[in-house]
């Protein structure tokens, strides 16, 4: 690990989120996520994951507590910084997609970089090496209604890597897809990791996905009731 880099990419304290007074939706969640981990979070609905992530991700703020990534705090940052840090540090992978169908896979995979004001050959360029490195090289120009469910989530995963974040979120990426296009994704998401170095934390209801992650935390009511190696807690309580 290069001099001065903080072990800790993610480090959370005290986090609670309440929506309306009284009714909290997490309470005093605290974690630390190291460089490089693959993190799987698992939980019900209502238990406090999806608003965990969305923390995580800088698009909602907590009640209270501290955020800092890397290294660097996070609350108390206006609309402005908080988009900055999105577009710099994190990319995101959705369930849905999230693609605009009327623009063609590089264009959907470049559009982080047109947020950064770069022209449209660099664009290009950095898309196509993204749709080569998830797999689909010359299906630049295909629109999203002629490329599979599979082929979509992997054009959304080269979106979130073309501005080379340190943090990919991913929530529920393999929902939408069949049991034989998930696995080809988590392991995509799994080599990425291993290969790339980047640290992802994956939300999911399935335990086939969670497989994949070295690491797992349950959440219930809000609140972390177990963290520890996948292989273990899975096998106590799939």
């Amino acid at each position: 690990m290069p001099a001065g880099q903080a072990r800790d990419l993610i480090r959370v304290a005290g986090i609670s989120k309440e929506y309306q007074p009284g009714t909290p939706v997490l309470s005093e969640v605290s974690i630390a996520i190291n460089t490089g981990e693959f993190v799987a979070i698992m939980g019900s609905s209502g238990s406090g994951k999806s608003t965990f992530m969305n923390i995580l991700g800088c698009l909602d703020v907590p009640t209270r507590g501290t955020y800092d990534l890397d290294g660097q705090p996070v609350l108390g940052r206006d609309a402005a910084a908080l988009a900055s840090i999105r577009n710099r540090v994190i990319g995101f992978v959705f369930q849905g997609f999230n693609l605009i169908a009327r623009r063609s896979a590089a264009e959907n995979v470049g559009l982080p970089l047109l947020y950064r004001g770069q022209d449209a050959a660099t664009r290009r360029h950095a898309a196509a090496e993204q749709l080569r490195r998830v797999g689909l090289p010359g299906l630049d120009n295909r629109l999203p209604t002629a490329l599979s469910g599979g082929q979509q989530q992997r054009v959304a995963i080269a979106r979130a890597l073309v501005t080379a974040p340190r943090l990919l979120l991913a929530d529920e990426p393999t929902g939408n897809l069949d049991s034989q296009t998930s696995d080809e994704i988590m392991q995509l998401l799994t080599q990425l990791n291993r290969e790339q170095g980047i640290t992802i934390v994956l939300v999911t209801h399935e335990p086939d996905v969670a497989r994949h992650a070295q690491r797992l935390v349950r959440f219930r009511d809000g609140r972390i009731i177990a963290d520890g190696a996948t292989h273990e807690l899975l096998s106590t309580h799939p």
